[in-house]
């Protein structure tokens, strides 16, 4: 991905926060802790109604940020999943700052790799699709989905989302079982 625009980057990281995010639901709806889950994607909704041309909601955002780091904190290590979710807040966290050009200290790039991480610490062997593990399924989403994005838009990217987000919850499933 390059920097050329900081929407495209803006984009990207909201998809992969949403299609991370349906793992992360599982997990923490498993582990007692959806309510902290929730605020964080109202913001990263907010985010993506932003990059849909509408007002940003600070408040939204604001608590997103918040519960982000709660939700990392509170987040046992010995679970399993522990460095998905703290890699998946990490890209919510970059997410939010990205919103913040006057802010900013973090690009767009830098953000998008916690997925990679994200998808890297999956704690067992799975298989996604045709791919043989998370990790290889995320490079290989990362590049569908900026090239959908670059050729039809951020609705293309959306439902792509959407398609992408269903293999990652069930993947949590069978995690949890």
């Amino acid at each position: 991905m390059d920097e050329a625009s900081d929407a495209v980057g803006q984009a990207l990281c909201c998809a992969a926060a949403v299609r991370l995010g349906g793992a992360v639901q599982v997990l923490t709806e498993r582990d007692g802790l959806l309510d902290h889950y929730i605020p964080i994607m109202a913001g990263v909704e907010s985010i993506t109604a932003f990059l849909n041309g509408h007002e940003l909601d600070d408040g939204l955002l604001g608590a997103a940020f918040a519960r982000s780091w709660y939700l990392d904190a509170r987040y046992q290590t010995g679970l399993p999943g522990y460095a998905f979710v703290k890699d998946w807040t990490s890209l919510v966290f970059g997410t939010a700052v990205l919103t913040r050009p006057e802010q900013r200290n973090i690009l767009a790039e830098q953000t998008l790799d916690f997925a990679s991480k994200a998808a890297a610490a999956w704690p067992s062997a799975v298989r996604v699709s045709s791919f043989d593990s998370l990790a290889r399924f995320e490079l290989a989403y990362q590049q569908e989905a900026e090239d959908r994005l670059r050729k039809d838009g951020l609705p293309a990217l959306w439902k792509l989302t959407e398609v992408r987000s269903k293999p990652h919850r069930q993947v949590a499933e069978q995690l949890i079982g």
